[in-house]
C-alpha cells in the first residue's frame, strides 16, 4: 500500500511539472514588461480622450506623467540633436527634452485621441547576443479595421536596471533617425544658432513627413 500511495504522488508530481509554465527566462520576462507598460499607455490614452478638447494641458501632464515610466526622452532628445549636443548648455539640453517632450504631443495627440479603437501586441523580443542591456521588441498595431502596422521598440537598461525605450521604428522608418536628419538640417538652415533650432523645434516637427522618410538603422 505504501509502494502505491508513493507511486500516485510521484506520477502527480510528474503531472504538476507536465502543466507547469516553463521557466520564464529574461526575453519572456522583457516580452511582458512590455506589454503591460503598452498596455498601460494605451488604456491612459483611451480612458482620458475626453479630457484632451476640454483641458489639452491637463491631458498632456497625464500622459506625460506615464510616458515618463517607459520611455527615456532625455536620452532620445540627445541622440536627435547628436554631435550638436556638445554646443549646448546643461540648461538648453534641458530646455530642449521638455520641448521635444512638447512636439510631439502637440504634433502627434489629436490623431491619437481622434483615432479608432486599436490593438498594440508584442510579437517577439530578443536581447541583443553581445550587449545584455540592450534589446529589441517587435510590436503590432492592428487598426480597427484589421490594418497591421510593424512596430520596433529599441530597448535599453538604465543605471536602475530598468528596461526603458531609446528609440522606435514604424513600418520601416527610423524615428529617432528621422528627428536627428531634421535637427542637422534645422542647423544648417539656421546657420548654427542652436538657440534659434530648440526655440523653433516644434514647428520643424509639425512640417516633418516621416511617410517620406527613408528607412534608416539606429
Amino acid at each position: 500500500m505504501l509502494a502505491l500511495k508513493q507511486r500516485c504522488l510521484w506520477i502527480l508530481a510528474m503531472l504538476t511539472l507536465a502543466v507547469a509554465p516553463a521557466w520564464a527566462g529574461p526575453e519572456d520576462e522583457l516580452k511582458s514588461y512590455v506589454d503591460n507598460s503598452t498596455q498601460k499607455l494605451v488604456d491612459k490614452l483611451n480612458a482620458e480622450k475626453s479630457l484632451y478638447s476640454e483641458d489639452p494641458e491637463a491631458f498632456y501632464k497625464l500622459m506625460e506623467e506615464t510616458l515618463d515610466q517607459f520611455v527615456d526622452f532625455r536620452r532620445i532628445a540627445a541622440r536627435v540633436m547628436g554631435r550638436y549636443a556638445r554646443q549646448t548648455t546643461p540648461e538648453q539640453r534641458d530646455e530642449f527634452v521638455e520641448r521635444f517632450k512638447r512636439s510631439l504631443f502637440d504634433a502627434y495627440a489629436q490623431a491619437l485621441v481622434n483615432a479608432d479603437d486599436f490593438e498594440m501586441t508584442v510579437q517577439d523580443a530578443e536581447i541583443l547576443p553581445n550587449n545584455s542591456d540592450r534589446a529589441s521588441v517587435q510590436m503590432q498595431l492592428t487598426s480597427a479595421s484589421g490594418n497591421r502596422i510593424p512596430i520596433t521598440y529599441s530597448m535599453f537598461k538604465n543605471s536602475e536596471d530598468r528596461w526603458m525605450m531609446e528609440n522606435l521604428i514604424v513600418e520601416g522608418v527610423n524615428i529617432g533617425l528621422a528627428f536627428r536628419d531634421r535637427f542637422s538640417q534645422e542647423m544648417e538652415q539656421n546657420r548654427g544658432q542652436i538657440q534659434l533650432v530648440i526655440d523653433g523645434w516644434g514647428s520643424a516637427v509639425e512640417s516633418l513627413d516621416l511617410n517620406n522618410e527613408e528607412q534608416g538603422q539606429s
